[in-house]
């Protein structure tokens, strides 16, 4: 296998991953194993209500 075969089987190989690595949920950005978000809006000792987001179905769900 020549030099210019191999840069476009991995190139190949390599797009569908970038573009897989764009899929994700939009949300707040939350600490590992923090109860709660961090939240720099509301003064100390208050609780921001958060906004329900609609859990929309996605085509790659079934394999997660």
């Amino acid at each position: 296998m020549t030099f210019t075969k191999a840069a476009r089987l991995a190139l190949l190989l390599a797009i569908p991953g970038l573009v897989l690595t764009g899929c994700g949920r939009k949300g707040d950005l939350d600490r590992p194993g923090a109860a709660t978000s961090i939240n720099t809006k509301a003064p100390a000792g208050t609780a921001e209500p958060k906004e329900t987001i609609e859990d929309r179905p996605f085509l790659l769900d079934p394999l997660l």
